[in-house]
């Protein structure tokens, strides 16, 4: 996947795609200041990893995309809108939310869960599982409701 961002970085720059050029340095610094905080902790980064920060980089960016929609800063917004653009290319397809509560359900029945005691369980086996697929703030809030309902 690194190669993929060093090679699209290149391609961009020829193209004189300014954007996203700009969003591309950002997941490379992003990548930088993530494998010294792994060497730190004796660990590399794997796909799952990458997968993970890139889904961290464009929940940031919706954060800002809302505040600026909400002040009228139509700018800044587009901006962030492309950056979201540009990040969510280097993700896989997302699960629908049929697909999502289809994984929550085989999830619980995979570890066992019974109560909402168990709810870090199956948020971990879908992580193990869907990391990079599954917005797993959305997923947290499905298993909660499997676990609460009888």
């Amino acid at each position: 996947m690194r190669e993929k961002f060093t090679a699209d970085l290149k391609a961009a720059m020829k193209a004189g795609e300014k954007d996203k050029v700009d969003t591309l340095r950002l997941i490379n610094a992003a990548l930088k200041d993530k494998d010294i905080e792994a060497r730190g902790a004796g660990k590399t980064l794997g796909e799952e990893d990458i997968l993970a920060l890139l889904q961290k980089m464009i929940k940031s960016r919706q954060e800002s995309l809302d505040i600026y929609e909400k002040n009228n800063r139509e700018d800044l917004a587009a901006k962030e809108r492309g950056e979201i653009a540009v990040i969510s290319s280097y993700l896989p397809q997302q699960l629908s939310p049929e697909e999502a509560g289809a994984a929550v359900k085989a999830a619980i029945a995979e570890v066992g869960a019974e109560s909402i005691k168990d709810m870090g369980k199956v948020v971990a086996a879908l992580k193990a599982r869907y990391t990079g697929r599954m917005d797993f703030g959305k997923a947290s809030a499905l298993v909660k409701a499997a676990l609460a309902t009888p």
